[in-house]
């Protein structure tokens, strides 16, 4: 058996030519999602990557990567090793070859002690499964495990699955509103590669409408972010990563769907529909998820993701939450960062869970009382 060694890759131009090997170690680890692409880091440091603090960690075995962290080194609030990928990606993780996840885990694990040196390693939205969990088990310092986002679940199942897992009212009010579509004579496409960056713009301009005067995400709107999802969302169509779904009505583009894809799951990830098809009582989010549920139909996969965040739409469908963890860990000397974080953590925990609170006591006082008119 070869000896394993490790690198560390700290150049842009260095972690751009390991596009080809990257590929088959992501192919080879199945719980491997699609933030942790080569198209999706590599698009995303060019975007958000500040230069001097690349720290991707390598696992070669012989010629062939079989492990890898991709992490880079951030000052402030504390100074860590955090994962690339930042608040726009749902899922981070570490790669380990499926055949070799033991002996890769172990030699990351060591190199990551190393490297640590006065820095926590502080690895957030780790899916349940994900290959971070055997380098917090593998950890010989100090070390925490907290829960971090939720994300909602559907089984990878056909539209009649779907609607099967419904109370029988909701699921044939579903079933009018897909009819309703069909009616409207929506048509749906997948977007070849080549057409990608225009589609996202289409996208990303339905988007905005879709969330005028409503408060969008303000990330969504900066140029960074369409050239981070350009870049990456072609090579990823090329790879079968992703897809761009368009739906059209009478040959205008009046809605857009971005789903990514890896061997586990698929995951939607943005969309955007013109106001207009409210006005046409089209359920939006019910056309978006019967597309997703035939890509996923008999593909292997285990999930048909909605990702991170808990809107009203997504609770109809009656999903599991997934509850992504953070790994916390720290050596002897930086032990007192690991407590620190940990504290934070709790802190804005508890204040959210304050906040919510706030909401739903508000909600409910709004709310016309039992027997009274909602006023008009």
């Amino acid at each position: 058996m070869s000896e394993l060694r490790v690198e560390v890759c700290t150049g842009e131009l260095p972690f751009a030519d390991l596009a080809p090997n990257w590929l088959r170690l992501h192919r080879s680890c199945a719980a491997a999602t699609p933030f942790q692409s080569h198209a999706w880091l590599h698009s995303w440091w060019l975007s958000y990557g500040t230069p001097g603090r690349l720290r991707v960690h390598l696992v070669y075995r012989g010629e062939e990567l079989v492990g890898a962290a991709p992490l880079m080194r951030v000052p402030r609030p504390l100074p860590a090793l955090v994962p690339l990928g930042g608040p726009i990606s749902d899922f981070t993780d570490v790669l380990l070859h499926d055949a070799y996840a033991d002996e890769a885990a172990a030699a990351l694990t060591k190199a990551l002690a190393r490297s640590a040196r006065g820095a926590l390693i502080d690895l957030g939205e780790v899916r349940g499964g994900a290959g971070a969990e055997r380098v917090h088990a593998n950890w010989p310092g100090p070390k925490r495990r907290l829960t971090d986002s939720g994300c909602l679940e559907l089984p990878a199942a056909g539209m009649d699955v779907l609607l099967s897992r419904l109370p029988a009212n909701r699921a044939q009010r579903a079933r009018a509103k897909l009819r309703k579509i069909d009616a409207l004579g929506i048509e749906q496409r997948e977007v070849p590669a080549d057409e990608v960056p225009g589609a996202l713009r289409t996208l990303l301009a339905l988007h905005g409408l879709q969330w005028q005067g409503r408060g969008v995400t303000p990330e969504h709107t900066r140029p960074r972010f369409e050239e981070h999802l350009a870049r990456a969302v072609g090579e990823m169509t090329r790879h079968g990563d992703a897809v761009v779904t368009e739906f059209r009505l009478d040959g205008e583009v009046v809605a857009s769907d971005l789903t990514l894809l890896s061997p586990a799951l698929a995951g939607g990830y943005l969309y955007g529909a013109h106001p207009d098809l409210r006005g046409r009582k089209v359920d939006v989010a019910t056309m978006l998820l019967r597309a997703g549920a035939r890509r996923v139909d008999g593909s292997g996969r285990s999930a048909l993701s909605m990702l991170r965040g808990n809107e009203p739409y997504k609770q109809h469908w009656r999903p599991e939450v997934r509850v992504n963890q953070r790994f916390l860990l720290a050596r002897r000397r930086t032990v007192a960062l690991l407590w620190a974080a940990a504290l934070h953590a709790g802190l804005r925990r508890r204040a959210g869970d304050a906040a919510r609170a706030w909401r739903r006591r508000r909600d409910e006082r709004s709310r016309p009382a039992a027997g009274s008119s909602a006023p008009a």
